[in-house]
C-alpha cells in the first residue's frame, strides 16, 4: 500500500456504499455530531459555583467559561481577600487565552476525522475525548493553588488553615460553604468526547475490513518483468 492509503485509508467502493450506506454513514454522523456539541459548549459555562456566606443570605453564583468568569465576582474576591486567596481572574490566564482557539482546532480535527479511513483517526479525535477531563485536571490544580497558598498577612489568615477548594460537590471554608458543579458547557463537552468515542467504533467497524482488502490485494499484486529476447 502506498503512503497516501496508509494514511488516509481505502476509498469506498460505489457498489459497496450503496449496498452498505448507514454503515458508512454511521461514523459520519456521529463525528458531526461530536463536533457541534463541541463548538455549542464554547458560548455556555463550564463550571458553576455558589458560595453561602452570612453576609449574603441568598447567596452568590458564580460561572466559568472556557475563557472568562461571570458572576458575583468582585463579592467573591471581597471574601477571598479576607482569607488570603487571590482574586479569581488571576487563575489559568494561558488557558483563558488559548481556550478557544482550541475548541475551534479540535472542532476542525473531529471534523477531518469524518475523511479519514484508517487508524489515524482515532488520533484527530484524541484531544476532543481527553479535552473534558483535562479541563477538570486544571481547574483542580489551580484551586489547589490557590487554597494551599494563602497570604499569611490576610486578616483571616489565621482562622482559616490552607485547603484544597472542592470543584465538584459541596465544600466548607470557616463559615462559608460551596456548591459546585459543571456547567452546561462541560457537559456538551462530555457529550462530544461520547460521540467521538462512538464514532472511532462505527469507524472500525466500517473500514477496518476494506482497510486489510486492500492491503491484501497490494500483497498479491505481483511486479512485471519484461525480458528482451535478442
Amino acid at each position: 500500500m502506498s503512503i497516501f492509503q496508509r494514511i488516509f485509508g481505502p476509498r469506498i467502493p460505489t457498489h459497496e456504499l450503496s449496498q452498505h450506506w448507514t454503515k458508512y454513514a454511521l461514523p459520519t454522523v456521529t463525528l458531526s455530531v461530536a463536533r457541534i456539541l463541541l463548538l455549542a459548549s464554547l458560548f455556555l459555562p463550564y463550571w458553576h459555583m455558589q458560595l453561602e456566606a452570612p453576609q449574603y443570605p441568598k447567596g452568590l453564583q458564580l460561572d466559568a467559561y472556557v475563557n472568562r468568569i461571570e458572576g458575583a465576582v468582585r463579592e467573591i474576591n471581597g471574601l477571598n481577600h479576607y482569607i488570603g486567596m487571590r482574586k479569581l481572574e488571576d487563575a489559568a490566564p494561558f488557558e483563558k487565552a488559548v481556550a478557544v482557539w482550541a475548541i475551534i482546532a479540535m472542532v476542525l480535527l473531529v471534523e477531518g476525522a469524518s475523511f479519514i479511513h484508517s487508524r489515524w483517526a482515532a488520533l484527530l479525535v484524541l484531544p476532543a475525548i481527553l479535552f473534558p477531563v483535562m479541563f477538570l485536571l486544571d481547574l483542580h490544580w489551580w484551586m489547589k493553588d490557590f487554597g494551599l497558598n494563602l497570604n499569611p498577612h490576610a486578616p483571616l489568615s489565621s482562622s482559616v488553615k490552607p485547603f484544597v477548594p472542592t470543584i465538584l460537590g459541596t465544600g466548607v471554608i470557616g463559615q462559608f460553604k460551596t456548591h459546585a458543579q459543571m456547567g452546561i458547557g462541560l457537559y456538551l463537552a462530555w457529550g462530544s468526547a461520547v460521540m467521538s468515542l462512538a464514532a472511532l467504533f462505527f469507524h472500525r467497524l466500517a473500514y477496518k475490513p476494506l482497510f486489510e482488502r486492500a492491503k491484501r490485494q497490494s500483497k498479491n499484486i505481483q511486479p512485471t518483468v519484461t525480458c528482451a529476447v535478442a
